[in-house]
Protein backbone atom coordinates (compact mmCIF):
# COMPACT_ATOMS: atom_id res chain seq x y z
CA UNK A 1 0.00 0.00 0.00
CA UNK A 2 1.51 3.32 -1.05
CA UNK A 3 2.10 5.85 1.50
CA UNK A 4 -0.56 8.47 2.27
CA UNK A 5 1.43 11.22 3.54
CA UNK A 6 5.13 11.97 3.09
CA UNK A 7 7.68 13.78 5.26
CA UNK A 8 6.13 17.56 5.60
CA UNK A 9 2.85 15.61 5.68
CA UNK A 10 1.34 16.20 2.11
CA UNK A 11 -1.11 14.05 0.86
CA UNK A 12 -0.29 12.12 -1.49
CA UNK A 13 -3.18 12.58 -3.68
CA UNK A 14 -2.02 16.23 -3.56
CA UNK A 15 1.10 15.45 -4.40
CA UNK A 16 0.85 14.28 -7.54
CA UNK A 17 -1.97 16.63 -8.77
CA UNK A 18 0.19 19.90 -7.75
CA UNK A 19 3.06 18.30 -10.19
CA UNK A 20 0.30 17.06 -12.60
CA UNK A 21 -1.22 20.89 -12.68
CA UNK A 22 2.68 22.40 -13.05
CA UNK A 23 3.71 19.74 -15.76
CA UNK A 24 0.47 20.08 -17.64
CA UNK A 25 0.48 24.12 -17.45
CA UNK A 26 4.61 24.34 -18.44
CA UNK A 27 4.51 21.32 -21.23
CA UNK A 28 0.86 20.80 -21.97
CA UNK A 29 -1.12 17.56 -21.35
CA UNK A 30 -0.32 15.62 -23.90
CA UNK A 31 3.45 16.25 -23.63
CA UNK A 32 3.42 15.39 -20.42
CA UNK A 33 4.41 11.66 -19.04
CA UNK A 34 3.36 9.83 -16.31
CA UNK A 35 6.84 9.17 -15.42
CA UNK A 36 7.18 12.83 -15.56
CA UNK A 37 4.32 13.15 -13.03
CA UNK A 38 5.32 10.50 -10.41
CA UNK A 39 9.38 11.53 -10.23
CA UNK A 40 7.86 15.48 -9.62
CA UNK A 41 5.87 14.19 -7.00
CA UNK A 42 8.50 12.05 -5.85
CA UNK A 43 6.20 8.94 -5.76
CA UNK A 44 6.09 5.70 -7.50
CA UNK A 45 3.58 4.81 -10.30
CA UNK A 46 2.59 2.06 -8.30
CA UNK A 47 1.50 5.39 -5.84
CA UNK A 48 -0.46 7.08 -8.98
CA UNK A 49 -2.10 4.10 -10.09
CA UNK A 50 -3.63 3.61 -6.28
CA UNK A 51 -4.75 7.15 -6.35
CA UNK A 52 -5.86 8.13 -9.54
CA UNK A 53 -6.30 5.09 -12.70
CA UNK A 54 -4.87 6.77 -15.46
CA UNK A 55 -2.62 10.34 -16.63
CA UNK A 56 -7.05 10.64 -17.81
CA UNK A 57 -8.03 11.08 -14.33
CA UNK A 58 -5.87 13.33 -13.07
CA UNK A 59 -6.69 15.89 -16.14
CA UNK A 60 -10.63 15.39 -14.74
CA UNK A 61 -9.49 15.72 -11.02
CA UNK A 62 -7.59 19.29 -12.16
CA UNK A 63 -10.84 20.42 -13.18
CA UNK A 64 -13.46 19.06 -10.90
CA UNK A 65 -11.48 20.09 -7.70
CA UNK A 66 -12.22 23.83 -8.90
CA UNK A 67 -15.31 23.03 -10.17
CA UNK A 68 -16.30 21.38 -6.34
CA UNK A 69 -14.93 24.47 -4.98
CA UNK A 70 -17.59 26.58 -7.00
CA UNK A 71 -20.50 24.57 -6.84
CA UNK A 72 -20.38 24.54 -3.29
CA UNK A 73 -19.86 28.41 -3.12
CA UNK A 74 -22.73 28.92 -5.06
CA UNK A 75 -24.62 26.51 -3.39
CA UNK A 76 -24.23 28.72 -0.32
CA UNK A 77 -24.87 32.11 -2.21
CA UNK A 78 -28.14 31.22 -3.83
CA UNK A 79 -29.30 29.46 -0.39
CA UNK A 80 -28.44 32.65 1.08
CA UNK A 81 -30.98 35.12 2.81
CA UNK A 82 -30.21 37.77 0.51
CA UNK A 83 -32.01 39.96 -2.19
CA UNK A 84 -31.81 37.77 -5.50
CA UNK A 85 -29.79 40.67 -6.66
CA UNK A 86 -27.30 40.23 -4.41
CA UNK A 87 -27.16 36.92 -4.59
CA UNK A 88 -26.52 37.32 -7.81
CA UNK A 89 -23.94 39.72 -7.78
CA UNK A 90 -21.98 37.82 -5.13
CA UNK A 91 -22.04 34.94 -7.48
CA UNK A 92 -20.64 36.16 -10.52
CA UNK A 93 -17.92 37.73 -8.34
CA UNK A 94 -16.99 34.61 -6.51
CA UNK A 95 -17.01 32.73 -9.62
CA UNK A 96 -14.01 34.95 -11.05
CA UNK A 97 -11.84 35.05 -8.25
CA UNK A 98 -12.11 31.34 -8.14
CA UNK A 99 -11.33 31.12 -11.44
CA UNK A 100 -8.29 33.54 -11.35
CA UNK A 101 -7.13 31.58 -8.40
CA UNK A 102 -6.92 28.38 -9.80
CA UNK A 103 -6.03 29.95 -13.28
CA UNK A 104 -3.40 27.15 -14.07
CA UNK A 105 -6.09 24.58 -13.77
CA UNK A 106 -9.11 26.66 -15.54
CA UNK A 107 -6.67 26.87 -18.26
CA UNK A 108 -5.00 23.31 -18.76
CA UNK A 109 -8.76 22.35 -18.26
CA UNK A 110 -9.73 24.28 -21.27
CA UNK A 111 -6.84 23.89 -23.40
CA UNK A 112 -6.95 19.87 -23.02
CA UNK A 113 -10.78 18.96 -22.26
CA UNK A 114 -10.86 17.31 -26.05
CA UNK A 115 -8.08 15.23 -24.87
CA UNK A 116 -10.22 13.61 -21.71
CA UNK A 117 -11.71 10.01 -22.49
CA UNK A 118 -15.43 10.53 -23.73
CA UNK A 119 -16.88 9.05 -20.41
CA UNK A 120 -14.88 11.60 -18.46
CA UNK A 121 -15.52 14.44 -21.01
CA UNK A 122 -19.15 13.64 -20.36
CA UNK A 123 -19.20 13.30 -16.84
CA UNK A 124 -17.51 17.23 -16.90
CA UNK A 125 -19.76 18.55 -19.28
CA UNK A 126 -22.98 17.35 -17.01
CA UNK A 127 -21.34 18.55 -13.66
CA UNK A 128 -20.49 22.05 -15.79
CA UNK A 129 -24.01 21.90 -16.36
CA UNK A 130 -25.44 21.29 -13.00
CA UNK A 131 -23.18 25.02 -11.93
CA UNK A 132 -24.68 27.05 -14.97
CA UNK A 133 -28.43 25.04 -14.18
CA UNK A 134 -28.28 26.61 -10.70
CA UNK A 135 -26.77 30.39 -11.88
CA UNK A 136 -29.14 30.54 -14.35
CA UNK A 137 -32.33 29.60 -11.57
CA UNK A 138 -31.14 32.35 -9.48
CA UNK A 139 -30.91 34.78 -12.71
CA UNK A 140 -34.51 33.50 -13.39
CA UNK A 141 -35.78 33.78 -9.86
CA UNK A 142 -34.77 37.77 -10.69
CA UNK A 143 -36.46 37.81 -13.57
CA UNK A 144 -40.03 35.97 -12.20
CA UNK A 145 -39.85 38.90 -9.60
CA UNK A 146 -39.17 41.65 -12.04
CA UNK A 147 -35.83 42.70 -9.94
CA UNK A 148 -34.12 41.69 -13.51
CA UNK A 149 -35.11 42.54 -17.32
CA UNK A 150 -36.33 39.54 -19.07
CA UNK A 151 -35.55 41.02 -22.46
CA UNK A 152 -32.41 38.81 -22.46
CA UNK A 153 -32.81 34.85 -21.93
CA UNK A 154 -31.83 33.91 -19.31
CA UNK A 155 -29.42 31.43 -20.39
CA UNK A 156 -27.62 33.52 -23.09
CA UNK A 157 -27.20 35.60 -19.96
CA UNK A 158 -25.37 32.89 -18.04
CA UNK A 159 -23.17 32.17 -21.29
CA UNK A 160 -21.97 35.46 -21.76
CA UNK A 161 -21.08 35.65 -18.31
CA UNK A 162 -19.33 32.23 -18.08
CA UNK A 163 -17.40 33.02 -22.07
CA UNK A 164 -15.91 35.79 -19.88
CA UNK A 165 -14.35 33.94 -17.21
CA UNK A 166 -13.44 31.25 -19.62
CA UNK A 167 -11.36 33.46 -21.05
CA UNK A 168 -9.23 35.06 -18.08
CA UNK A 169 -6.53 32.76 -18.60
CA UNK A 170 -5.77 34.33 -22.36
CA UNK A 171 -4.87 37.73 -20.93
CA UNK A 172 -5.78 37.71 -17.24
CA UNK A 173 -2.03 38.16 -15.32
CA UNK A 174 -1.30 38.36 -11.08
CA UNK A 175 1.12 40.84 -11.86
CA UNK A 176 -1.19 43.05 -14.53
CA UNK A 177 -3.48 46.55 -13.22
CA UNK A 178 -6.29 44.54 -11.10
CA UNK A 179 -6.45 42.44 -8.30
CA UNK A 180 -8.58 39.25 -8.79
CA UNK A 181 -11.30 41.18 -6.88
CA UNK A 182 -11.38 44.26 -9.10
CA UNK A 183 -11.57 42.04 -12.00
CA UNK A 184 -14.42 39.73 -10.14
CA UNK A 185 -15.86 43.92 -8.83
CA UNK A 186 -16.21 44.78 -13.08
CA UNK A 187 -17.78 41.62 -14.05
CA UNK A 188 -20.65 41.07 -11.52
CA UNK A 189 -21.44 45.10 -12.30
CA UNK A 190 -21.12 44.69 -15.90
CA UNK A 191 -23.76 41.69 -15.55
CA UNK A 192 -25.84 43.59 -13.18
CA UNK A 193 -25.99 46.70 -15.28
CA UNK A 194 -26.93 44.14 -18.15
CA UNK A 195 -29.65 42.33 -16.34
CA UNK A 196 -31.30 45.42 -14.37
CA UNK A 197 -35.10 46.59 -16.23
Amino acid sequence: MPRTMDGDGTPVPQRLLAAATRLFAEQGYDRTSVQEIVEAAGVTKGALYHYFGSKDDLLHEVYARVLRLQQERLDAFADADEPVERRVRDAAADVVVTTIDNLDDASIFFRSMHQLSPEKNKQVRAERRRYHERFRALIEEGQRTGVFTKETPADLVVDYHFGSIHHLSTWYRPNGPLSPQEVADHLADLLLRALRP
